[in-house]
């Protein structure tokens, strides 16, 4: 059971992060009435959303390497103590089904003899059940003073488990991807 623990983590961003199969949707927002020409350091929060089992995992420190590289390319200095920004992530899989009613093959539409002339005309439906899983990474900017959230990067997509990528490099690509949608620079 502790070593489900200790691996849980990981292996929830792991496969989150696997190279979606389909480019991941990123969405952001913030608070246009934030100054972000005001910030100029970030720290962590103490407990990140990635942390569950009370110590700091491996996809923790993978997370804190790939935005301390994003942050620091936009002017951002890393303070420990007092930041202007603490960061925030978080990492979830979830299982989809999508069911899509199609024709069967070899029947007609309602109305209309399939194929194969059935005795009766009608609808002749299967249903096309595609199960897979989706990854969320969510990356959030609070403001140390006011403790209110200014900025926030989520990505959203299809989990490729085939991918042999390491998990540093999928989450490395993921909040990269994330960054470029980050307007802001230190100073402006």
């Amino acid at each position: 059971m502790n070593a489900f623990r200790q691996l849980f983590p990981a292996a929830v961003a792991a496969l989150l992060l696997s190279g979606c199969a389909s480019v991941p949707d990123i969405k952001t927002d913030y608070n246009p009435a934030t100054d972000f020409s005001a910030y100029r350091t970030f720290g962590f929060v103490e407990r990140p959303g990635t942390d569950r089992a009370g110590y700091e995992s491996l996809t923790t420190q993978y997370f804190k390497t790939a935005v301390q590289r994003e942050l620091g390319a936009r002017g951002y200095r890393y303070a420990a103590q007092s930041p202007d920004l603490l960061v925030n992530f978080n990492a979830r899989l979830q299982e989809k089904v999508e069911v899509s009613p199609a024709p069967a093959p070899m029947m007609g539409y309602y109305g209309y003899r399939g194929g194969l002339y059935a005795p009766w005309p009608g609808y002749g439906f299967y249903n096309d059940v595609y199960r897979y899983t989706e990854g969320t990474v969510n990356i959030d900017l609070v403001d140390r003073r006011q403790m209110k959230l200014v900025w926030e990067g989520v990505a959203v997509g299809s989990v490729d488990t085939s991918d042999k990528a390491s998990a540093q490099q999928r989450i490395d690509k993921t909040v990269a991807q994330i960054f470029a949608k980050y307007p802001f620079r230190v100073g402006q």
